[in-house]
């Protein structure tokens, strides 16, 4: 079974036939417009919510969300209010947000989060999986607490953004989400930490064994020498959840 495991992570990495990508806009709670890259093969499949590091764009799913795709999801990677370009992509939603004067802080971006969410769940009726990059790792912990159309998430490089307002670790006090939560080498300790009181049944954390990894969504791209690594682990991990 290892083996054939394997073999299918290997296939993730080879070309690939073009796929459309869509854009698509929808508003948060406070008005801003959002923008995000929609990837999808089949409204039937499960979809993945994919939001963006510090500084950054939806650009920073560009490779990834096509290797999900080969993995039998729907996209959806979403420009936050808190980012800037990336991977040539502007961020358009940190862009209007700019011009129009409204606050760009990391939990200012919950809400796009949320808008996220909903638009996905009318467009498909289905549980989806939250997948966050360093900040938005944390603000999809947060808000996958007590958020019934999140189905399981994916915390790449969460930590304590928030703080002296919000301290991620007490929001996990009765989390019960089936979570993958990935760090660097040099983040694994305070990252295990952070993760005390969820259930060892409800949470991966992983670290790469032959590099010390990367912080971030960029842990997967291919220019990463430990890609194959987090691409194994998070490829076992869905099998835990479909």
């Amino acid at each position: 079974m290892y083996k054939t495991i394997l073999i299918l992570i290997s296939g993730l990495f080879f070309s690939f036939n073009l796929i459309s990508q869509e854009t698509v806009t929808f508003k948060a709670p406070d008005g801003l417009e959002i923008t995000a890259n929609l990837y999808e093969l089949d409204e039937t499949l499960p979809y993945i919510v994919l939001f963006h590091q510090a500084n950054s764009s939806k650009g920073e799913y560009k490779e990834i969300a096509i290797k999900l795709l080969k993995l039998g999801y729907n996209c959806l990677a979403v420009d936050l209010r808190s980012g800037d370009n990336f991977n040539f992509v502007q961020n358009e939603t940190a862009i209007r947000a700019k011009k129009q004067g409204l606050p760009t802080g990391y939990l200012d971006a919950e809400q796009d989060i949320l808008a996220a969410i909903e638009w996905t769940w009318e467009r498909s009726k289905q549980n989806m999986i939250v997948f966050g990059s360093s900040y938005s790792a944390s603000l999809c912990l947060k808000i996958a607490k007590n958020e019934s159309k999140i189905k399981a998430v994916i915390a790449f490089s969460p930590g304590e953004y928030f703080l002296p307002k919000i301290k991620v670790a007490d929001e996990l006090k009765g989390y019960l989400k089936p979570t993958f939560i990935a760090s660097s080498k040099h983040e694994f300790k305070y990252v295990d930490e952070m993760f005390t009181e969820v259930p060892k049944d409800y949470k991966t954390i992983f670290q790469p064994q032959e590099g010390d990894g990367v912080h971030g969504a960029k842990a997967l791209f291919t220019n990463s020498e430990t890609h194959k690594e987090y691409w194994l682990a998070l490829f076992l991990f869905f099998k835990t959840i479909n």
